[in-house]
């Protein structure tokens, strides 16, 4: 195990339902391979229901809520795809405002698939290159973005470095350049 994270905690937030399994799983092994510690923040205390694509997946416990904790308290945020859970999270004001605050503390955030939806939202991708899933590239480009079909994009510009993929199937670029930027 590598200690590249040693002492850095690192949320990752979902909605109660619909967050894709996998790309929640394989970011959270990899924070927790590199020495982090992953944090399962939601806007619900109790379990969330993961899927497997449309299928119910496992449950996971929830360690706190957005609306009792602050970006203020976390190294990084990493933001998981299904189409279910970022739809719900950019309607729920906290969920929003807790993104947004990391990008206005300049903090690290690295999301996948549909996650960028909440940071549409959130208004925080205006002049940023990235990718997602591709349904949301007129989105991302209405937003102000400049949508790229790529693996993993790494956009550095400021305030905060944030770390983009499409899909499941980029889950090992995805997850080497979080840690990457999460290591800073």
């Amino acid at each position: 195990m590598s200690t590249d994270l040693q002492g850095k905690t690192i949320a990752f937030l979902v909605a109660p339902e619909g967050t894709e399994q996998v790309e929640l799983t394989e970011p959270w092994h990899a924070v927790e391979q590199a020495g982090g510690r992953p944090r399962l923040v939601s806007t619900e205390s109790g379990r969330i229901q993961a899927f497997d694509h449309l299928d119910k997946a496992d449950h996971f416990e929830v360690d706190t809520t957005v609306d009792v904790s602050d970006p203020t308290e976390f190294d990084g945020l990493v933001l998981p795809g299904g189409v279910a859970n970022p739809d719900f999270l950019r309607t729920q004001p906290s969920a929003v405002e807790f993104a947004k605050g990391f990008f206005d503390a300049g903090k690290p955030v690295a999301a996948i698939c549909h996650a960028p939806w909440t940071l549409i939202e959130a208004d925080v991708v205006r002049g940023r290159r990235l990718t997602s899933w591709p349904s949301l590239q007129t989105d991302l480009r209405n937003a102000g973005a400049e949508w790229v079909d790529e693996e993993v994009v790494t956009c550095e510009k400021a305030p905060s470095v944030l770390v983009t993929s499409r899909k499941p199937d980029d889950l090992k670029a995805f997850c080497q350049a979080a840690v990457e930027i999460f290591k800073r």
